[in-house]
């Protein structure tokens, strides 16, 4: 028998009270893990624990498939909601080495450079700021300062680096540049203590220091910046160690050729003149997403983006190499050469491996919460 009107209003009712209470469990949620953040910095304990997230995910999936609820759903939920927590439990960190006088951030008035200033102060230590109008006080400025942070762009790093030859000798000098051969070797001469290479694998929006990747160089005397690592460790950040050659061969691949196909795309649709509010509506979310990466290249910074691809030295044989590789492929297309492309496509998906098949369980993921998102600005 069909459900009549007053039947229909009364199950949308009953639907409503649910999602109250949900709202009211997850404020409760909320506050319980607000008091879970003030301990661990208390305590020193990292905000994000894997082990912890993966064992609560695994529990309420098993609980989900008991009572037929989807799993996946299950999960998604969850990790939002983790997302959320950890943003807010990130108030104050406990500091890690109590016994720093004094940090001085080099750009710390700059978008990342910013995130680092903050970072410290919540954790407790003082914080001082090095800007271009301040070299004239750089000595007193710098005369008891137990960390230095370079954080100015990649063009200026190693001209300030330079500068920086009568630091305190217990004192840690560190960059935060996207290369890291150079601004390290750079470092080292400058400085007879000790001296760390990091790169931030994130840009200035990000919400919180959780779970975003940290590359990490070593220089000289890491057990005198250990405590250093360890603070980025109870900040929730993970930390991935190679070499500085290793890091800058690894960024050409990661950062040049992503952000010079972007650029060349972009470029193409900009000189092609599409309707690009059509091209939106028309495509599908796999699209959409591959289209917004392009586009939210454009809403940033240029010269960060001309100074990640002028600057490291293996930019122009790389793309010049893919280029080549680009007209190879174009040549197929114009003699309509369909099975040495399928043979191509397979000998590429094979190079990938099961990566392929984890990116396709992933990417499903991403396009599920992307047609969400659409939906949602649609109905408003």
């Amino acid at each position: 028998m069909p459900v009549s009107p007053n039947e229909l209003s009364e199950l949308r009712q009953q639907i409503d009270g649910i999602d109250s209470q949900l709202v009211m469990l997850l404020a409760q949620r909320a506050e319980i893990t607000a008091k879970v953040g003030k301990y661990k910095s208390q305590v020193g304990l990292p905000i994000y624990v894997p082990v912890r997230e993966a064992e609560l995910i695994a529990k309420r999936r098993a609980e989900a498939e008991r009572l037929n609820v989807s799993p996946v759903l299950i999960e998604d939920l969850l990790r939002r909601i983790m997302r959320e927590s950890y943003h807010t439990q990130n108030v104050k960190y406990l500091c890690s080495n109590p016994l720093i006088q004094k940090i001085v951030v080099i750009g710390g008035a700059g978008a990342l450079g910013r995130i680092f200033v903050d970072m410290f102060k919540r954790s407790g230590y003082s914080v001082e700021l090095l800007e271009q109008n301040d070299w004239p006080n750089a000595d007193t400025i710098l005369s008891d300062a137990g960390l230095v942070l370079v954080a100015v762009p990649i063009k200026l790093t190693e001209s300030i680096i330079s500068k920086l030859t009568h630091l305190p000798v217990d004192c840690v000098l560190v960059d935060i540049t996207s290369t890291k051969q150079k601004p390290l070797a750079a470092m080292m001469a400058a400085h007879k203590g000790p001296v760390l290479g990091l790169h931030p694998m994130f840009g200035p929006d990000v919400p919180s220091m959780v779970k975003q990747v940290m590359v990490v160089c070593h220089g000289r005397d890491a057990q005198q910046y250990e405590w250093l690592l360890q603070q980025i460790r109870i900040w929730g950040g993970i930390l991935q160690q190679t070499t500085a050659k290793e890091h800058d061969d690894a960024m050409v691949f990661i950062q040049v050729m992503r952000h010079f196909c972007s650029f060349v795309f972009g470029s193409h649709l900009a000189s092609e003149n599409p309707d690009l509010q059509q091209l939106i509506s028309l495509s599908s979310p796999i699209y959409r997403l591959e289209l917004a990466m392009v586009g939210r290249l454009f809403a940033q910074d240029p010269a960060l983006y001309a100074d990640i691809i002028f600057d490291n030295k293996d930019s122009v044989a790389l793309l010049t190499e893919f280029s080549v590789k680009f007209n190879q492929a174009l040549t197929l297309v114009e003699t309509n050469n369909k099975g040495e492309f399928i043979k191509q496509f397979l000998k590429i998906g094979s190079w990938f491996g099961d990566y392929s098949k984890q990116c396709l369980v992933d990417s499903r993921k991403l396009l599920l919460k992307a047609d969400d998102d659409r939906s949602l600005s649609e109905d408003g």
